[in-house]
């Protein structure tokens, strides 16, 4: 199997970038979809109207429904047919973003991609998770190409809420323990390929910027401010973690995520969140050493990410809740499967549980 890495053709991240936003677009289309939710678009109408001012590229707003369901991904190609579109630009946050790349993929035009916040590794990725319309983890819709373009404008992203920017940094907590695992286990990344020394050195670069930064960031942002901690978090939780996840690989965490969101409970947690909680599951499962899972373990609990099922949301923990979990990660068509070793919905709920005491180990409970 050839090694693969992919990655999007620009990534620009700078202060008031999104303002800038029509000239960059006019070189990919001469009508845009901007697809983007109505209270982002009440926030950043003034820096939009100001952005596609002079633009040879028009905008046509529409706003997102609040799943990158398919549903809403065959909605929007009907937009686009009856506004005469030739570019899809997505504003907001991954299940925006998401549904934007697919619809772009559909139409086969080109799609710029402007995160209005760091929570999640989904900008970089040609790759959309699918959601049914109730928000239940459906399948991954693996796209030929990466966005365009890539646009953060850390004035907005650092406005956003501080919780949004840890949630991003649980989602990239994963890239390198599930990177390192398929490269033990030689299973294919996103790309269908094998990781490459550059995408693990990316990963590895990602996570090193977490432990370092992460704190720093998170209290800076609390107090309202932009720092360098704060733009080199915003780089590891969109451009490392996502080259890293996608040419790195996708193992336990993200399994385990999706295996949560059969659980009611657990559906207002964001998705960085859950794969936090699945990081220290799969941290279990491989049963690395304590002084990697003591490290990981007090870095989840000094951002405020969650460590035990309760913080998830799941206060009445049964085995029937547990073995669902289990069982949904370990869906055949789902990436635990590519952990170094065999794997069961018994060992993953084993794992699940051990996870849960541990993190009320740590906490003290």
């Amino acid at each position: 199997m050839a090694k693969i890495m992919i990655y999007p053709s620009k990534y620009v991240q700078g202060p008031g970038e999104m303002g800038k936003l029509g000239s960059y677009a006019e070189g990919y289309g001469s009508k845009a979809l901007v697809l983007i939710s109505s209270s982002g678009y009440k926030r950043i109408q003034a820096t939009l109207d100001a952005g596609f001012a002079g633009s040879k590229c028009a905008p046509v707003y529409d706003f997102f429904n609040g799943e990158c369901s398919k549903n809403e991904i065959n909605r929007l190609q009907g937009v686009m047919d009856a506004q005469g579109c030739d570019l899809v630009i997505g504003i907001g946050g991954g299940k925006t973003l998401d549904t934007a790349k697919a619809v772009a993929f559909y139409k086969k035009v080109p799609v710029l991609i402007c995160p209005t916040i760091a929570s999640t590794d989904a900008p970089c990725s040609a790759l959309s998770v699918i959601y049914t319309d109730a928000g239940v983890f459906e399948e991954y819709l693996f796209l030929p190409a990466n966005p365009n373009m890539v646009l953060m404008d850390t004035d907005i992203i650092s406005q956003s809420p501080v919780r949004l920017t840890v949630s991003g940094m649980g989602d990239a907590l994963a890239t390198y323990f599930e990177a390192r695992a398929c490269q033990i286990s030689g299973a294919a990344n996103c790309a269908g390929g094998q990781v490459t020394g550059a995408a693990m050195a990316l990963a590895k670069l990602c996570l090193d910027t977490l432990m370092d930064e992460g704190l720093k960031a998170k209290l800076a942002l609390e107090a309202g401010a932009c720092t360098p901690a704060v733009e080199k978090v915003i780089e590891a939780n969109t451009l490392l973690s996502g080259l890293g996840f996608e040419s790195g690989g996708l193992a336990g965490a993200h399994a385990v995520h999706n295996g949560l969101t059969v659980l009611e409970e657990c559906h207002h947690m964001y998705h960085g969140e859950k794969v936090a909680f699945g990081t220290l599951t799969q941290l279990v499962l491989e049963n690395v050493d304590l002084e990697e899972l003591e490290e990981t373990y007090q870095f989840c609990i000094s951002l405020g990410l969650p460590v035990t099922l309760g913080q998830l949301g799941i206060q009445n923990v049964t085995m029937d809740k547990v073995m669902a979990v289990a069982e949904a990660a370990c869906a055949p068509t789902d990436t635990l499967h590519n952990m170094p070793f065999p794997v069961t919905p018994q060992s993953v709920a084993a794992a699940i549980l051990a996870a849960d005491r541990y993190g009320r180990f740590y906490l003290g409970e």
